[in-house]
């Protein structure tokens, strides 16, 4: 009989922000499958160092940074096989996924290979948009009004669009992008109402408002950015 593929959302960092079933499951892991980004520490593990069992077999799937899809889909497929070899001796395989595991997270990539064949449950964990809402105390929505999700390596235009026509946005996958997204909300006169945050819930957190943003941005970084703060009230 086949194991069970477990996606388990770790939540944004901190390791205290994991659910109470994503560390059972941990920690009674005999296989942890895992990312790394182009050979380096993987940042789902460091999360979850402390509840993997010592003796717990470790896959690690590696995956270039590239715009090119093509690698990242190698990787995948490569460790979609390690896993489904986990899974025919009968091991269940605990895969780490930063954040939630369906909120623009590589275990899709994962699932799309092997949920026709195996049993996978995905278990949901605290994503960044709700972790950076928290840390930088801005509700994001009320009564019926809208939450618009956008990435940062959208076009200006499109960003620019898409950020007018809503009531509250958050802008992920920062990074690169920043210069260029600070350019299309202050075109738009929405400096005011923006909130910058980086490596939220992480010892290294930093909260903004956009003004005041440095140049660079890492990865995990991002844009809040509301126009109905008055509904709250």
């Amino acid at each position: 009989m086949s194991g069970k593929l477990y996606g388990i959302g770790l939540g944004p960092g901190d390791p205290e922000l994991m659910t109470l079933r994503a560390h059972r499951l941990i920690s009674n892991a005999k296989v942890v499958a895992y990312p790394t980004l182009a050979g380096a520490a993987s940042f789902a593990r460091s999360i979850a160092a402390d509840v993997i069992p010592s003796g717990a077999f470790e896959i690690v799937m590696d995956v270039p940074m590239s715009v090119e899809r093509a690698p990242a889909q190698a990787a995948y497929d490569k460790g979609a096989a390690e896993i489904a070899s986990a899974l025919e001796a009968g091991d269940d395989v605990i895969c780490l996924c930063e954040g939630d595991p369906f909120f623009y997270g590589s275990f899709m990539y994962l699932f799309a290979r092997l949920s026709d064949k195996y049993d996978v449950e995905v278990v949901p964990g605290v994503t960044s948009i709700t972790t950076c809402a928290a840390r930088a105390g801005m509700p994001l929505a009320a009564r019926n009004e809208r939450l618009t999700v956008l990435p940062g390596p959208l076009p200006e235009a499109e960003l620019s669009a898409r950020i007018e026509g809503a009531e509250s946005v958050a802008i992920m996958k920062v990074g690169r992008h920043l210069a260029k997204i600070k350019g299309v909300i202050d075109a738009l006169d929405l400096t005011e109402r923006a909130v910058y945050v980086e490596r939220a819930s992480l010892p290294e957190e930093v909260v903004l408002p956009l003004a005041n943003a440095p140049e660079k941005a890492p990865y995990f970084s991002m844009i809040l950015l509301t126009k109905g703060a008055d509904s709250w009230l």
